[in-house]
């Protein structure tokens, strides 16, 4: 018989908030950096796309993945099809649907992404620190769709996705910034 895991057990140990303290740490300087060193001078405003590109291709990927991972499972018989009827009978192993938690975690912050890059190319609004940032925001995308399908762990999702949804919150806020100064 399986033992339960105590609560103590799965909380992460004091060691790994200290990392994630430091690594969001590195990142707000990393984004300060970015925003009060690079040129505000104009830049192509399809620049974007390159990591437009990137989030909307990883999308596609962990896409296939979930319909592999769902229907593989199903055929051998790891995960009943009952389940993908109602989300509530017979539930698969956890790791059959990581794909497609990641998948929804796609479907939330990167439509602000979206939205943000479509407004700075209407405008013209783009410079290279804006191209930055989407760049660090697609990093960000990636490195959390792969903790989250190989490893899961907890703490390192949490410190990836808080980075880019930190990175996509000065997006925000220096196109508001731009934008409001020329209204």
């Amino acid at each position: 018989m399986e033992q339960p895991v105590s609560a103590a057990a799965t909380r992460p140990a004091n060691a790994e908030y200290v990392i994630v303290t430091l690594v969001l740490g590195a990142l707000v300087a990393l984004l300060v950096f970015v925003t009060r060193t690079t040129s505000r001078a104009g830049v192509r405003p399809y620049s974007l796309l390159g990591p437009i590109l990137t989030v909307v291709g990883l999308t596609a990927a962990v896409w296939v993945l979930m319909t592999l991972a769902r229907n593989v499972s199903v055929f051998f018989g790891a995960a009943s099809v009952n389940f993908y009827k109602d989300y509530a009978s017979s539930p698969p192993p956890e790791w059959i649907e990581r794909p497609a938690r990641t998948f929804n975690n796609l479907m939330e912050v990167p439509t602000l992404f979206y939205a943000l890059s479509a407004f700075i190319m209407a405008t013209g609004a783009v410079d290279a620190a804006q191209i930055t940032l989407a760049w660090i925001f697609a990093a960000t995308r990636v490195v959390h769709a792969l903790i989250y399908i190989a490893v899961n762990r907890v703490s390192y999702r949490f410190v990836v996705h808080a980075a880019g949804c930190i990175t996509l919150g000065v997006m925000w806020f220096r196109f508001a910034e731009q934008t409001w100064s020329a209204w």
